[in-house]
């Protein structure tokens, strides 16, 4: 796979640079995986692989011809404050995103107690009840307040 930058900005107030590359990818056959890309143009650029990203990748119709986007970020932080979550997600290895899967699941989790759903039901009800008893009373003293006032 051949990879030729057509253009690379840097931005300032994003602290990244904006690159649009070109990929051949005609030995191949198809279109070369995100880690591929991202390896590639972290060697190019000379940053981490964990810097870059790739925001979108398209091939041209009939074509062994890729035009994409990437960013190159200056930290992981910056990265992480910038860059939506779903690039993130699609720029991560398999590996990694089961390691990190793994790391958010709790070892030991312990069903919660939970209440049989006709006691839920019966709650709220109950509840809902004493909401209505306590509207219509409410209205029926403002309505005897009312009366009062036209007696006087």
């Amino acid at each position: 796979m051949k990879i030729k930058i057509l253009s690379q900005k840097y931005n300032p107030l994003l602290k990244r640079k904006e690159v649009v590359f070109e990929a051949d990818h005609s030995q191949e056959g198809q279109t070369a995986p995100r880690l591929e890309l991202r390896k590639n143009l972290a060697n190019m650029l000379q940053v981490e692989l964990d810097l870059v990203f790739v925001e979108k990748v398209e091939t041209k119709t009939g074509t062994t011809i890729a035009i994409g986007e990437a960013n190159a970020y200056e930290t992981p932080e910056q990265a992480k404050l910038v860059e939506r979550e779903h690039i993130i997600t699609r720029n991560i290895s398999l590996e990694k995103a089961k390691e990190e899967a793994e790391r958010e699941k709790p070892k030991t989790q312990e069903p919660e107690e939970k209440k049989p759903i006709k006691e839920e039901r019966t709650e709220e009800a109950e509840s809902k009840k004493e909401f209505a008893e306590e509207a219509t009373s409410a209205s029926e003293t403002a309505k005897e307040a009312k009366e009062e006032k036209k007696e006087e």
